[in-house]
């Protein structure tokens, strides 16, 4: 028998166990019992609790209730196993206990249905913590069969496209989306005993900007206009420094309309917050404390393994001027030469330099993220990014080519991004019309010049530190996460034709 033939009879069979589970649906409605009637089940315990302290429960009464996963039918007895939502317990089902009429119900169930289950806890001659029950009730009917058979659970493109399936038939990958939602409050918990406000900024703007992206657009009919997808909450957090906030955080939805990969979503989340009277060192120190507490809050030390590399995270974590970086990694010192030097240099490397970016600091940065980044495994800060490369960032004092700007990696991934804000305006407009130019040369990445936000430079900007952390590329790091999918719960997928 080949693939097709044996694809096609699982299809077949898929087929059928619909048909007669519709069908069974059709009697039981009949029959004057809908699987779907019941509003409400009490419950008393779920499996965690049960297992973890058997000898509070033993002979103890408990009304449980969940999805049936597995079931051994013999004659007149039967044992299943129920999941729910902290894992799953075996339930013993007697016809003496439960009657004749309940059992024959019984018999009829299929994987997948909901039950409420009453009866008490005992062990098994096997050892095997269990539920004997007395009484047995359907909550809810399933119409599609779980896919033991019928395209596998190892199919990726299945698990992202339905993730219910996915958390039903491999319930530890739940256990990634509980260790996300306890990363971020532990973030959250940092930020806030630190005396950091986390406010909202809007997710649709009439300019997209605080970083170079391209934008998703969409139309606002009422006014008439197109709005973007925030690629960033940069420019209205730092309007709130502006406004007399000191320390402002959010936690939120980012928008990018860019390629797609296992490092890439469109739509992802990101922790910006914002510091004033600090600077980017400033900001090195609280991005350390940030992993610190994810670490934490992930039961891990500062060594931890990622896709099979050991990686060590212990503190403080190294930190390397790009020029510096660049140097060490490819024997190219750009810091004497002049644009033409560079680019002749580069070309030598084998970079790739795009015809609408030549400039120094376009060079450097192309040199940096085309040859050194995939070698830092890290931990590591790079500091100093060119002007070029860095619209909103202050200019260093001693070198006005670069700026107070650092990005940190890890597993040759940019995890996060910072900088001593630019808080003059005139440099700001000047630097805004730079990248207009570029919008206009056909850079869809560039930012668009944002004149109340100078307008707010202009009222003043105190000195500020500002860092934004990538949180899924964080959660994929710390549960050991192949792609970005596999941490975001319904990532973006292409619909099926």
């Amino acid at each position: 028998m080949d693939n097709n033939e044996e694809k096609l009879m699982d299809e077949a069979e898929y087929g059928e166990q619909v048909r007669i589970r519709r069908e069974k649906l059709k009697n039981l409605v009949a029959e004057g019992k809908n699987p779907f009637a019941r509003t409400k089940f009490e419950r008393t315990a779920d499996s965690a609790a049960i297992t973890a302290d058997f000898a509070a429960f033993e002979g103890k009464r408990v009304a449980i209730a969940g999805r049936v996963l597995s079931r051994r039918m013999m004659g007149k007895a039967s044992f299943a196993h129920i999941l729910d939502a902290k894992g799953q317990i075996q339930i013993y089902v007697k016809i003496d206990n439960v009657g004749a009429d309940a059992y024959e119900e019984w018999k009829k169930a299929d994987i997948g249905d909901i039950f409420g289950v009453e009866g008490t806890v005992f062990m098994t001659h096997k050892g095997e913590i269990s539920v004997s029950a007395d009484k047995m009730v359907l909550l809810t009917k399933s119409l599609l069969p779980l896919p033991e058979k019928w395209h596998g659970l190892k199919d990726n493109d299945l698990r992202y496209r339905q993730r219910y399936v996915d958390l039903i038939a491999n319930p530890s990958v739940k256990d990634a989306f509980v260790m996300r939602s306890r990363i971020i409050k532990a973030i959250r918990d940092l930020l806030d005993s630190k005396g950091f406000v986390e406010v909202e900024t809007p997710v649709l703007n009439t300019i997209a900007g605080g970083a170079n992206a391209r934008p998703f657009i969409t139309h606002h009919n009422t006014l008439d206009l197109d709005m973007y997808m925030r690629i960033a909450p940069e420019l209205y957090l730092k309007r709130l420094i502006v406004g007399g906030f000191d320390k402002v955080y959010e936690i939120g939805k980012m928008f990018r309309n860019e390629g797609m990969d296992v490092k890439h979503n469109p739509e992802f989340t990101m922790m910006e917050l914002y510091e004033a009277y600090a600077d980017y060192n400033d900001m090195m120190d609280i991005t350390e404390e940030i992993y610190a507490a994810a670490l934490k809050a992930a039961g891990k030390g500062n060594k931890i393994t990622y896709q099979g590399t050991e990686i060590d995270l212990s503190f403080p974590w190294q930190r390397l001027t790009m020029l510096e970086a660049i140097k060490r990694y490819t024997g190219v010192d750009y810091d004497k030469m002049t644009a033409e030097e560079a680019l002749k240099a580069a070309l030598e490397l084998g970079v790739e330099i795009d015809d609408k970016k030549k400039a120094w600091g376009n060079i450097v940065y192309a040199t940096f993220d085309q040859k050194v980044e995939s070698q830092l495994t890290g931990p590591v800060f790079i500091t100093d990014y060119p002007v070029e490369e860095s619209p909103l960032t202050k200019r260093k004092n001693d070198d006005p080519r670069l700026t107070y700007r650092f990005e940190f990696f890890i597993y040759a991934r940019e995890m996060g991004n910072a900088y001593s804000e630019l808080n003059d305006p005139v440099d700001q407009r000047e630097r805004f019309e730079k990248q207009a130019a570029l919008r206009k040369k056909g850079d869809d990445e560039a930012q668009m010049t944002d004149d109340d936000f100078v307008t707010a430079l202009e009222y003043g900007l105190p000195p500020t530190g500002g860092l934004g952390v990538g949180i899924d590329r964080l959660i994929m790091l710390l549960t050991d996460s192949a792609s970005i999918r596999d941490v975001i719960l319904f990532p973006t997928m292409k619909p099926k034709k």
